[in-house]
């Protein structure tokens, strides 16, 4: 035993040191590879990839670009999410501070019980404003509202009736904007003379608070005081001078085959545009001219000389990125071009780009004050898009968070989530079309029902709730059957706030040199998507009403 021991000992000391050392690295080697495979297994089981839907910027472009085949874009009725949706934006800094009074906050000022004006209620009282601090932020506390700023109160129609005014947000916009409400308080003495509110009016009824200011009307209209958001500034911006225009350096799309084409084609066309733009270090050129798709009209077909600012905040757009309107850049064109020509300075340069072919990498280091991309061949080849395509996508970005829908229709938005106190429901019922091609959605219709909503909504929520309906169903009255179990909203009950008489209305009219404004498929669609997003709870018909694809059978 000895000898073996000593045997066994021997050559183990006979073992060269290289092969002891290739022997720990194996052994460190295989431990690696061991925790690794754990560590991976570890994130594939509990990792869940975003919504590109519903999360960055980047993911959306991901998303949209894995979806386009061969330079073509499927209609949908579906929305896309705009930058205020997308992403969360840091809080500028010069963003009105958050003023609502918590709950629990400090005991109302009270004045003696004996004084004789304990039962009078002077609207300028700084006890009345702290009151309707208090009586907001417990109504509201839970409602995703944040209070921003407050008007001084001014007196109601009746005594003990005051009209206060706010600025507000919702937490569940991303965007800074901020929305007006107004709204009528009836107040009284409480308990050692400090005031309780007695009654509040419901979204905008203090109209004594709303500041109405005198608006260009025609003859025939009615008399009515329309509050104008002051906040909107879509102004077109000027270029300037000569020396100015020429020391700028310009990108210049002319209009393509997207032109016409469905909204999210449009938007996924103009932010490559605007893309390049901003990889150049140019000034975008855009035309505020928007024609829009029969689907999104009564008659079917397209309709021209639509306006961007009817859909996509511009105030924004100017803000976030370098842009110039085509009207007032083609004009500022044309005469410092012709005045250099006569004074000998010199014509303002131009490169031709006639092809897509070209990419924004081959333009970057391109000196000519104007770059011209013309799109004039075939479609596909002359969809604006196709320039993002290829190995530019690794270049240029769409910058989504420069588009935010129109502050005019986020007003109505506001209005319609405002008249049911922000406290709904909501159930998103996609028919139309869809519903009517049964080979592609086979169980649609049927699942979409009178009789199957009813039977999925009451198991799902609560009754007697506010339920709004964003739907593109044309039948005001298909949805009678759930009134016995809901209180039903659907964006017609809210015509008049784009009739006539209303701010929308007027606005828009001002934008469209004194000429009505329809408000067309794409803006209801747009609407409807947005109370959508601000319910309590969301029913989706292809997640929760039927078992059929977004995207036709075999899609999911």
């Amino acid at each position: 035993m000895k000898e073996s021991a000593g045997g066994t000992a021997q050559s183990g000391a006979d073992i060269p040191l290289s092969q002891k050392l290739i022997k720990v690295i194996g052994n460190v080697c295989f431990s690696a590879f061991v925790v690794s495979v754990l560590v991976v297994t570890v994130i594939a089981i509990t990792y869940q990839p975003p919504d590109p839907w519903f999360q960055s910027s980047a993911a959306l472009t991901t998303s949209l670009s894995a979806v386009i085949h061969n330079s073509t874009f499927q209609n949908d009725d579906s929305l896309l999410r705009t930058g205020e949706d997308l992403v969360p934006l840091p809080s500028p800094s010069n963003s009105p501070p958050v003023v609502s009074v918590p709950p629990d906050s400090a005991p109302l000022p009270t004045l003696n019980a004996s004084s004789p004006s304990c039962d009078v209620v002077n609207c300028s009282d700084p006890r009345v404003l702290a009151a309707i601090k208090e009586f907001n932020s417990r109504t509201f506390f839970r409602k995703s509202i944040v209070f921003l700023s407050y008007d001084t109160p001014v007196p109601g129609p009746k005594p003990g009736e005051c009209d206060a005014a706010w600025r507000f947000r919702n937490r569940k916009e991303k965007s800074w904007r901020r929305y007006k409400d107004y709204r009528r308080f009836r107040l009284g003495p409480g308990e050692n003379c400090t005031l309780d509110i007695v009654f509040v009016g419901k979204f905008r009824s203090g109209i004594n608070a709303a500041k109405p200011r005198p608006r260009p009307r025609s003859p025939s209209a009615p008399t009515v005081a329309q509050i104008t958001d002051v906040e909107i500034n879509d102004t077109i911006p000027i270029v300037g001078s000569e020396s100015e225009f020429k020391k700028g350096k310009y990108l210049y799309y002319t209009r393509g085959g997207d032109y016409c084409k469905g909204m999210n084609q449009y938007l996924w066309s103009f932010l490559c545009g605007l893309g390049e733009a901003q990889f150049l270090n140019r000034t975008f050129v855009m035309d505020l001219g928007v024609c829009l798709s029969g689907s999104y009209t009564p008659s079917g077909k397209d309709e021209e000389g639509k306006d961007f600012r009817f859909y996509f905040d511009f105030e924004h757009l100017k803000e976030s990125a370098s842009v110039v309107e085509e009207g007032e850049f083609l004009r500022d064109w044309r005469r410092w071009d012709r005045a250099g020509g006569k004074k000998g300075g010199g014509r303002i340069s131009v490169r031709k780009v006639p092809t897509y072919k070209v990419t924004p990498m081959q333009l970057k280091k391109d000196k000519n004050t104007i770059i011209w991309r013309q799109f004039d061949g075939p479609e596909p080849e002359n969809y604006w898009y196709r320039v993002c395509e290829g190995r530019a996508a690794k270049f240029v970005q769409r910058p989504w968070q420069a588009i935010w829908k129109s502050k005019r229709l986020m007003n109505i938005v506001s209005e319609i989530s405002g008249k049911m106190d922000w406290d709904y429901d909501a159930v998103h019922v996609v028919r139309g079309w869809k519903a009517q091609d049964i080979k592609l959605w086979p169980n649609l219709d049927a699942d979409t029902s009178p009789e199957a909503l009813v039977d999925k909504l009451t198991k799902v929520l609560k009754p007697m709730r506010n339920l709004y309906i964003a739907t593109n169903e044309p039948f005001y009255n298909y949805f009678d059957k759930l009134r016995s179990h809901f209180k039903v909203h659907l964006l017609d009950d809210y015509k008049e706030m784009w009739g006539d008489t209303s701010e929308w209305y007027n606005e828009t009219v001002a934008l469209n040199n004194g000429k009505p404004v329809t408000f067309d498929g794409y803006m209801r669609v747009a609407v409807d998507t947005e109370v959508l997003y601000r319910a309590k709870t969301q029913v989706e018909t292809f997640s929760n009403l039927t078992k059929d694809c977004k995207d036709g059978i075999n899609t999911c």
